[in-house]
């Protein structure tokens, strides 16, 4: 979970640092929730492009790294290919959006693989 927050966290101080300026324009709470959601979408690309980027190309996330962790395949804790990375951050994004539901089949499956994990066959172990 602190792998997550970690991660997270970057994200939301990437677009924090980008939309400083207009966030200080703001007069009112409503004003900046219209203003979160109308760059909604790039948030959830940019954490899509991050997740499949990092865990294609390192095999984890910074907040994985950071937590010595990495994700592997399922098969044979191999390194993940382009597409099971960004199969796993699309589910990865899903499964925030329904309620973290996805997550939670962790804590319920023998291998503590999540949606994303299921669906991209792979699993998270310590690097």
């Amino acid at each position: 979970m602190l792998a997550y927050a970690l991660d997270d966290l970057l994200i939301s101080f990437v677009f924090v640092a980008a939309l400083w300026e207009e966030l200080g324009k703001m007069g009112s709470p409503e004003a900046v929730a219209a203003m979160l959601n109308a760059v909604w979408l790039y948030m959830v690309m940019v954490k899509i492009a991050y997740h499949t980027l990092f865990v294609w190309q390192y095999g984890a996330s910074l907040g994985k790294i950071a937590m010595g962790m990495r994700v592997a395949r399922a098969s044979d804790n191999g390194a993940v290919g382009f597409g099971s990375a960004f199969n796993r951050a699309i589910f990865r994004v899903i499964s925030e959006m329904v309620m973290y539901l996805g997550f939670v089949i962790a804590f319920f499956d023998p291998k503590r693989q999540t949606l994303h994990d299921k669906t991209s066959s792979t699993v998270v172990i310590n690097a």
